[in-house]
């Protein structure tokens, strides 16, 4: 169990530094006025915060996901490969379900931290910004309006996340084995980034929609009066005065960002757990042992 949460920070760092300037942009782009928009699109919206607020404009609110996200994911991956070794057999619905058992646990703390990281891509440059980063948001945020605030949009988030790491863990199953990432293959690392990525993508359009209602009901009060009263009242707001495609706005950055983030998560993830797991099986003075053979090796619950 130690060395999933192990490799689980390992893959999360890896994660927030290559996808988190996709994510500013997709959270500015889902939770833009459609009376007033700011971005024509994924390109502009990514040149005028770079005009607008420096080079470091994008990696704006990158503390709260990078300390939040590496633990957040030290738990998916153990609590998904206990979960796994739990049920007894390796079988696609395994699979999902111990997905989705990761997923829903990990709400607790990655709903607050996503709170503070919305808010913070959100807030103005400059002097007169409300918050001085993550902990001081949520501080100010709990003071304000209590635990019920802190987690703003918590339903959203599991319903949104319980779902979405099903696909996650059982496509990147599906595809490790039909790709046959075997141990010692020369195209491995190339293999599990391909899975990693696509298992990204797929997790990301299961839920999407959802992961839209979610940043809004998060950001809503930060620029004026509240103004959803529940994720249905949100939905039914925003269809009525946008259409359907408000509901898929961001995501283009979403997907931009899915493939290199979960690439990056997913091969760090096997190699370092394979790597350790090789390491603890080694006795001191004796030679490497025989790698396992079969597409066990790009299973993290399995290593």
């Amino acid at each position: 169990m130690a060395l999933d949460f192990l490799a689980g920070c390992a893959g999360g760092v890896a994660g927030v530094l290559v996808g988190h300037p996709f994510d500013t942009v997709k959270v500015r782009l889902q939770v833009q006025s459609v009376e007033k928009p700011q971005y024509r699109g994924t390109l502009h919206c990514f040149q005028a915060i770079v005009k607008q607020e420096g080079v470091l404009g994008p990696c704006r609110g990158l503390g709260s996901p990078l300390l939040g996200l590496t633990f957040i994911n030290a738990l998916v991956f153990g609590v998904q490969g206990n979960t796994l070794r739990a049920l007894g057999r390796d079988s696609p619905l395994n699979q999902f379900l111990a997905g989705a058992a990761a997923g829903a646990i990990q709400c607790v703390i990655c709903c607050p931290m996503e709170l503070a990281k919305t808010r913070l891509q959100l807030r103005e440059a400059g002097p007169g910004r409300t918050y001085r980063g993550p902990l001081d948001c949520l501080a100010q945020v709990y003071r304000r309006e209590g635990l019920r605030g802190v987690n703003r949009g918590m339903v959203s988030t599991l319903l949104r996340e319980t779902p979405s790491f099903g696909v996650y863990f059982l496509t990147y199953d599906v595809l490790t084995r039909a790709l046959g990432c075997e141990p010692g293959d020369r195209l491995l690392v190339p293999k599990l980034l391909l899975a990693g990525g696509t298992s990204g993508i797929a997790s990301w359009l299961s839920t999407y929609p959802l992961d839209v209602v979610k940043s809004r009901l998060q950001a809503d009060g930060l620029r004026g009066a509240p103004r959803y009263q529940g994720i249905l009242d949100c939905v039914r707001q925003s269809y009525r005065a946008e259409g359907w495609r408000v509901f898929t706005r961001g995501l283009a950055s979403t997907l931009l960002r899915a493939f290199p983030v979960n690439a990056a998560t997913f091969a760090t993830v096997t190699v370092v757990l394979s790597h350790a797991r090789g390491e603890q099986a080694r006795p001191e003075g004796d030679a490497v042992p025989a790698a396992p053979a079969g597409p066990a090796l790009a299973q993290p619950s399995s290593l």
